[in-house]
């Protein structure tokens, strides 16, 4: 599989790290008070590599696409749910939708592979508001009877999250998707990545019963199997898919190589930034982990990438809804550093020796 891998440089600087501290232990509030979020600053600021960090034109990107999985039941939602999802992204009516608005993220649905042709009726060259078609395909095959994209198609995916990034102003990207089926595909990439067994990476995904979950379990199983060869990350990923998950890893390294923030939102998105991580091992530096999700297998995911989520609400909803959520967070840690006075500004005495 021939993808090109951007030059993704570790981003430890012990003298921009000891300013940052410096900068924000001279804040008038006593030393850590405000807890994790002088952490979030501070990484904040070695990601930008500033002391004065300042987020610009944050971009949410929703990746959608179908899964062949599907069609054996291991949602409880149908595939039309996919595109009907993304009619809803459009039409500003989706939880991200409502939580990106107020504070003014960009968001832009990218059809990686949904099962519909979404063109606009009378517009002279089909495109939509808010729509960015890269279709690698209608939906990807059933991994079950054979791998859920081909190389290329993995390799095509990929490439095209990372075009779609250097195509967006800003400096930080908010990582959403939406495909039924595609719980499935992370557990399983979280399952041969990690070399955890799938009943310890399997959740309800989309609400499922529990007679239900121990089925798609079954057959998350038998998939592993049969795809038993598939060990390395692309060679997983091109196995269970999909290409939503295989756009967002495209994504990832490409932001991580422009020195972007990256929100991750939930299971999914999380499972592309494993297969980043271990294709470009100082990926997660650039990562802000918007919240440890519902889905079982998440929190060991964040455990395996040292992750320190920001929320831990119980959402399992996806599309980007925790990392929409989360940002308010982002923009205090940065303003804190930017606005709150120091001892020395303020004139207020400093701690006692």
């Amino acid at each position: 599989m021939n993808i090109v891998l951007p030059l993704i440089e570790d981003l430890q600087d012990a003298a921009l790290a000891q300013a940052l501290q410096r900068r924000i232990d001279q804040k008038t509030k006593p030393l850590g008070s405000l807890g994790r979020l002088e952490r979030l600053a501070l990484r904040l600021g070695l990601i930008l590599g500033s002391e004065s960090p300042r987020l610009a034109q944050p971009q949410l990107l929703v990746c959608a696409a179908d899964h062949g999985l599907a069609a054996r039941g291991v949602s409880a939602f149908p595939s039309e749910v996919t595109w009907q999802m993304v009619e809803n992204f459009l039409a500003g009516g989706a939880a991200v939708s409502v939580l990106a608005r107020p504070h003014r993220q960009a968001l832009s649905v990218v059809d990686c592979g949904v099962k519909h042709d979404f063109v606009a009726p009378g517009s002279p060259d089909g495109t939509r508001p808010g729509l960015l078609v890269r279709k690698v395909a209608p939906g990807t095959a059933d991994c079950l009877e054979a791998a859920a994209m081909s190389a290329e198609q993995c390799a095509l995916a990929i490439a095209q999250g990372q075009a779609l990034v250097r195509g967006l102003p800003g400096n930080c990207v908010l990582l959403g998707e939406m495909g039924i089926g595609n719980t499935s595909a992370a557990s399983m990439l979280m399952a041969r990545l990690l070399g955890r067994d799938i009943a310890h990476c399997t959740g309800a995904g989309t609400g499922l019963a529990a007679e239900a979950l121990e089925r798609k379990t079954a057959i998350l199983r038998a998939v592993l199997q049969r795809h038993a060869q598939a060990q390395a990350p692309l060679q997983a990923l091109a196995a269970f898919g999909g290409f939503e998950i295989a756009t967002l890893v495209g994504v990832v390294l490409q932001a991580a190589s422009e020195r972007r923030v990256l929100v991750v939102d939930g299971f999914i998105t999380t499972a592309a930034v494993l297969v980043a991580q271990a294709l470009a091992p100082h990926v997660a530096q650039r990562c802000v982990f918007a919240h440890r999700s519902g889905e079982r297998g998440h929190a060991v995911m964040l455990d395996h990438l040292q992750a320190e989520p920001l929320l831990d609400m119980g959402l399992r909803l996806g599309e980007g809804s925790g990392a929409a959520l989360a940002w308010p967070l982002l923009q205090s840690a940065c303003l804190l550093l930017e606005q709150m006075a120091s001892f020395a500004s303020a004139g207020v005495s400093e701690r006692a020796p």
